[in-house]
């Protein structure tokens, strides 16, 4: 084969040299245009999503992807330039696990904040900045952060670390992270307009919804569980519990909750004094608690919650409790659009309870006046004319000739001296401020009468006379239900009466009497129940009897001293009437 000549493989070498830049251009060309490409798709996905959360997510994935970074992170600022809300991409479950605090935007990771600018790192350790991995962190080496901007406001930094084989991030890489936080910034901006506006329509919802219950007669207790489950969705707390100062005004009681643990702190405690919640209450202003477990919290602190929101309850002359809201110690702390929020929204609650608790008073109001009245009217008119009446007839008795006819005037005087009686025992009743049903002696006597009925076998009338409510003695009014409550049990039991009389009278003596048409009290039958009722007379210096009347069954008495004396109002005259 004959010689070529040198000269002649001059213009092949060329060709293939041309030919292979050709090649690593195009390629260079194509990875370009697949980057950008894989951009342009990392933008749309982000922007398609307008739920704040999943956007950050997919921008921190995204970036992640598009430069071969094995870790990525999205720190989320708050108002003092540490980080809200941080998102981790890469760390397995373990890894996570391991790390028990995850950054607060300090050091190296608040350069980008401060220059505004991206910060490319070949070694993480060689800046002066860094401080070192926090515990259980993985190990990383090459760095590339970049601030993401929202109008002329850093919203927060992404970061990326340890690029794939070993290698640093490059202008490139810097580059496409950049533009991708450039255009991420519109789609966060959009996403967090959506939520402030979404948020504040559920506010809105739930505020309207308040105050409808409230002006509906709905309870308080039942709006303020309400309040601690709608605070808790609308905060995406993981427990939101309403406290309220105890009888003494010492102590916060957790009252109302919402959340997993709910039934487990309801009923506990919070002193006033050098904690947190106390000075929450006490000055009505809301804070914000980095971690629970430094604000003398017990009832949270060793069920692992670490960040909390205190927002007073009341408006602020009138500071009626504290919301707590909490999350658990691995979650990022409450911002302070949340804090503004629920402060409102706590605000406007209470403002609807003190106006719902305005408007029940001035109904009660109307209800007490009326009752006054309707007493008046009883005391000044009807009682007089009925005296009036009773006075006429027992000035025509002597003029009466026939015995019959004096024996059936008689009577009725009587039935109009019981009459009047039973009209100023209403009265008393009318002119007492209503009690709940628990502390009003008066109606426990007629529910305990009320309740013996079923095993009498009869509803046993009652009669009540004078200031029961007002003149007896919380202890006496207990002793007499619980004689009460046995002198009706020993009826059902052995009397087999088909009638039984409760009297309860208050003057100078609270006295009750309990008659029965029975079969009577033995002679040789048992007197252990008896003794008692005894006991309990002597015990308060009084005296207790028994009897059989003629007509046959049982007359029991139990008559007690009440050392108050009384007003004068149910004084008798000579002949046994009642004067008004």
């Amino acid at each position: 084969m004959p010689d070529i000549p040198e000269h002649s493989l001059l213009p092949k070498m060329r060709l293939d040299e041309l030919i292979s830049e050709l090649h690593i251009r195009l390629e260079s060309a194509l990875s370009t245009r697949d980057r950008v490409h894989s951009l342009l798709e990392a933008v749309l996905s982000i922007g398609s999503d307008l739920d704040l959360a999943t956007v950050l997510r997919r921008l921190t994935e995204a970036a992640a992807t598009l430069v071969d970074a094995r870790y990525a992170g999205l720190g989320v600022l708050d108002d003092e330039g540490n980080f809200a809300e941080f998102i981790p991409v890469g760390l397995t479950s373990e890894q996570s696990a391991g790390i028990h605090v995850f950054p607060l935007g300090a050091g190296i990771l608040s350069v980008p904040t401060r220059d505004r600018a991206a910060l490319r790192l070949r070694d993480v350790s060689e800046h002066p900045e860094f401080h070192g991995m926090p515990p259980g962190h993985p190990q990383m080496r090459s760095f590339l952060g970049v601030p993401i901007q929202v109008r002329d406001e850093v919203f927060g930094n992404l970061y990326l670390a340890e690029k794939s084989n070993d290698g640093e991030f490059d202008e490139e890489d810097e580059s496409i992270v950049t533009a991708l936080a450039t255009a991420a910034g519109v789609a966060i901006e959009n996403a967090r307009l959506y939520e402030e506006t979404r948020l504040r329509e559920r506010w809105l919802a739930a505020s309207t919804e308040i105050t409808t219950r409230l002006l509906s007669g709905a309870d308080s207790g039942e709006v303020l569980g309400y309040l601690a489950q709608q605070s808790r969705e609308m905060s995406d707390a993981d427990v939101a519990i309403v406290l309220l100062p105890d009888s003494r005004d010492r102590d916060l009681v957790a009252e109302f909750a919402d959340g997993p643990v709910a039934d487990q702190v309801i009923g506990t405690t919070i002193g006033m004094s050098d904690t947190k919640c106390g000075w929450v209450y006490r000055n009505g202003e809301p804070a914000t608690v980095s971690d629970l477990r430094r604000a003398n919290c017990p009832m949270l602190t060793h069920r692992g919650f670490g960040p909390g929101l205190l927002v007073p309850i009341g408006t602020p002359d009138h500071t009626r409790g504290v919301l707590l809201l909490g999350k658990m110690s691995a979650r990022s702390p409450f911002n302070e659009a949340t804090r503004r929020m629920i402060d409102s929204f706590s605000a406007q609650a209470a403002v609807a309870l003190e106006l719902a608790e305005a408007r029940r008073d001035a109904e009660r109001l109307v209800v007490l006046e009326e009752r006054d009245r309707i007493a008046k009217d009883l005391h000044d008119v009807v009682i007089q004319r009925l005296f009036a009446s009773a006075m006429t007839l027992m000035s025509t008795v002597r003029l009466i000739g026939d015995a019959e006819a004096v024996d059936r005037v008689q009577r009725t005087i009587d039935d109009l001296d019981e009459t009047i009686r039973e009209i100023r025992s209403t009265v008393f009743a009318l002119q007492l401020p209503s009690q709940p049903q628990h502390t009003s002696l008066r109606d426990r006597i007629l529910s305990a009468s009320e309740s013996a009925a079923r095993s009498l076998g009869c509803q046993p009338g009652v009669r009540l006379e004078g200031s029961i409510d007002t003149s007896v003695p919380e202890d006496v009014g207990e002793q007499l239900l619980a004689v009460l409550g046995e002198a009706l049990s020993n009826v059902a039991r052995h009397a087999d009466a088909s009638e039984v009389h409760v009297s309860v009278q208050a003057d100078e003596r609270l006295t009750l009497q309990v008659d029965d048409n029975g079969r009577g009290i033995p002679r040789n039958g048992r007197r252990s129940g008896l003794r008692n009722l005894d006991e309990r007379a002597v015990s308060l210096g009084g005296e207790f009897s028994t009897e059989a009347p003629p007509a046959g069954g049982t007359a029991l008495r139990w008559s007690v001293p009440l050392h108050g004396g009384r007003d004068g109002d149910g004084d008798e005259d000579e002949n046994g009437h009642v004067p008004t």
